[in-house]
């Protein structure tokens, strides 16, 4: 049984990872490109594992931004994971000393595949989602080491480069509402994000686009969850 988690783990993430690879030897040359050090890159991916995040920050960091308004613009980035973090709790209670090693990895698209309990059939769920968590994390880490190499000895233009975390969201979202039979999280999702972007503009609607969702979402956790009731 622990085998097969492995396998299906495995299995479920070979579609992000033909994105992370991309996106992630994008984020190395970018590295490579504005002078950092080799393994800046690399740390980073280990560490930070911010997507976006990640291309924002060579932004900040090479235009010398202070500590403070990098502290707030990854909040500003980065609040979603919050939610996403607390969402997990229940089912990693169990987990034990993986569990915070997986919320720490619950990036978008990780979150999309272990954010169900519709998981592949014979797997130990604890087990499954801690590999789906390590795998997508080493195609991401993998391909920013391979865009360092890359930048060290092929020559690239990254302009527009960082429009790449934008493309892979759009694609995970059209997936989603392909895959799913209850649309309803995702139209709660884009109409709050449009909503709280005609108010608050673009530059600071991420937060309360965040925190509508999560009130759309708890108030409609019946109809959410109806579907699925009828159908088990």
């Amino acid at each position: 049984m622990n085998d097969h988690s492995v396998r299906e783990a495995f299995k479920s993430t070979i579609p992000i990872m033909t994105g992370y690879i991309v996106l992630s030897i994008g984020f190395g040359l970018l590295c490579q490109r504005t002078g950092f050090p080799w393994w800046a890159g690399i740390a980073m991916s280990l560490f930070i594992y911010g997507g976006s995040m990640q291309f924002v920050a060579v932004g900040l960091i090479t235009a010398g931004a202070s500590l403070l308004t990098c502290a707030l613009t990854t909040l500003m980035v980065q609040a979603r994971h919050l939610f996403y973090g607390i969402s997990m709790l229940d089912r990693y209670r169990n987990a034990g000393p993986a569990r915070n090693y997986m919320i720490f990895t619950l990036t978008d698209e990780t979150y999309s595949l272990v954010c169900t309990d519709d998981l592949p059939a014979g797997c130990e769920a604890n087990r499954y989602r801690f590999f789906v968590s390590l795998f997508d994390q080493l195609w991401w880490v993998g391909g920013t080491a391979l865009g360092v190499l890359l930048g060290e000895v092929l020559p690239f233009d990254t302009t527009g480069i960082e429009f790449s975390m934008t493309a892979l969201f759009v694609t995970v979202f059209v997936e989603q509402w392909l895959t799913a039979e209850n649309h309803i999280p995702a139209l709660i999702g884009l109409g709050s994000s449009l909503v709280c972007l005609l108010i608050f503009g673009a530059g600071n609607f991420l937060i309360p686009a965040m925190i509508l969702i999560t009130a759309l979402m708890t108030v409609c956790r019946g109809l959410i969850e109806k579907p699925q009731e009828v159908q088990e």
